[in-house]
């Protein structure tokens, strides 16, 4: 869309859309149906899993317009975001962080981390 950057040899899978000044680095890789939206910028060789989730509005409401009020969402070099997880916008992921499938970012992530949602029998562990 409008205004938004792709970098040289990105890979962009079928059902995306990258929404108005969204920045995708070189060598990003996206795969099948991830909305890019307004706000998330990814910086070089960034993995974006089969339909992981980005928001970017805290507090989405149906009726009231929140066009000026988006988030921004930093996604560091070499980071990559599992299949089906949810970055909650506002929260930047380090570089070369790596967040599991089905994971839930709703804080900072530092570089190199490793986020993952691990559910045990009569526990969840996260």
């Amino acid at each position: 869309m409008s205004n938004s950057k792709i970098g040289e040899n990105c890979n962009i899978g079928q059902n995306v859309v990258v929404s108005p000044e969204v920045i995708l680095g070189k060598n990003v890789k996206v795969q099948n149906n991830v909305s890019i939206y307004t706000g998330v910028l990814c910086e070089d060789d960034v993995f974006l899993g089969p339909s992981m989730v980005f928001t970017n509005v805290t507090n989405p409401r149906s009726a009231v317009n929140r066009r000026g009020n988006y988030e921004r969402t930093v996604v560091g070099k070499g980071a990559s975001i599992g299949a089906n997880a949810t970055i909650v916008c506002g929260n930047n992921i380090g570089k070369y962080a790596f967040i599991g499938a089905g994971a839930v970012i709703t804080k900072e992530v530092k570089p190199y981390a490793l986020m993952v949602l691990e559910i045990l029998p009569g526990k969840l562990v996260g």
